[in-house]
């Protein structure tokens, strides 16, 4: 790991701070997350990706604001599959900031259908992901975006400084937030819990235990959440959820 110096270390601790204070919920911590950390680590286009790893595809908060078009996203999508950092974060869940040179050779990225068909029409040469949240069908990370300069190892070390405390304050926004920040969905209250625990990692036995009830009633809970929200799987839900809770 490359060593940081005491200013690195400060600059890091500043940001968590600043994200601390201004983020209210997690659709704040996506905002926040996506301007702050290029002050950090140069980054040309940033955001907070929310990846489906059920259904091969992710919702995105950026900045700047629109630098992804829908049709930008439906060519995203058409390569997620085959990703080098969704595969990577996917299998390595304690894994930290990785770029996908750690993964592919320049040359081998390039002759990618997802770099040709993709990032090139966006502009962008290089990226790195840092994992937020990663469970059995959700993957949470913020991807620094730029061209022409690869990361550097001292930029994935300042990026690893400060994942573990924005992890964590990401996971407690969404607890101490799961009423509020799911309150216009179009379910039970009951069924709110569910979701927001489900949305913090919790398996169907956890969040029963949580919430005072069996895992079969959880499941039942479950399925009527999927119907109401036009979902199949607890990961879509999930990701649905914080679609609608972010007007998106």
């Amino acid at each position: 790991m490359h060593e940081l110096t005491a200013q690195d270390y400060r600059e890091g601790w500043r940001l968590v701070c600043e994200m601390t204070e201004a983020a209210s919920d997690a659709v704040a911590f996506a905002r926040q997350g996506t301007q702050q950390l290029p002050q950090l680590v140069a980054s040309e286009l940033t955001t907070l990706s929310v990846c489906d790893l059920a259904r091969n595809s992710r919702s995105v908060v950026s900045s700047p604001g629109g630098a992804i078009s829908a049709a930008d996203r439906a060519s995203f999508d058409r390569h997620f599959a085959e990703h080098p950092l969704v595969r990577y974060h996917a299998s390595t869940p304690g894994g930290g900031a990785h770029r996908i040179s750690d993964s592919l050779s320049a040359t081998e990225f390039r002759e990618s259908a997802l770099f040709n068909e993709y990032y090139r029409r966006i502009g962008i040469d290089h990226v790195v992901a840092v994992p937020l949240f990663v469970d059995r069908g959700l993957l949470v990370s913020f991807v620094l975006n730029r061209n022409r300069v690869d990361f550097s190892d001292r930029e994935c070390a300042l990026l690893d400084l400060v994942r573990s405390p924005l992890a964590a304050l990401y996971r407690n926004l969404l607890v101490r937030n799961r009423n509020k920040g799911f309150a216009a969905l179009p379910v039970t209250p009951r069924e709110r819990e569910v979701l927001s625990w489900l949305a913090a990692g919790k398996t169907d036995k956890d969040i029963g235990q949580i919430l005072g009830m069996s895992p079969r009633t959880v499941q039942k809970h479950l399925q009527h959440i999927y119907e109401k929200l036009g979902v199949e799987t607890r990961t879509a839900a999930v990701v649905r959820a914080m679609e609608l809770s972010s007007g998106s």
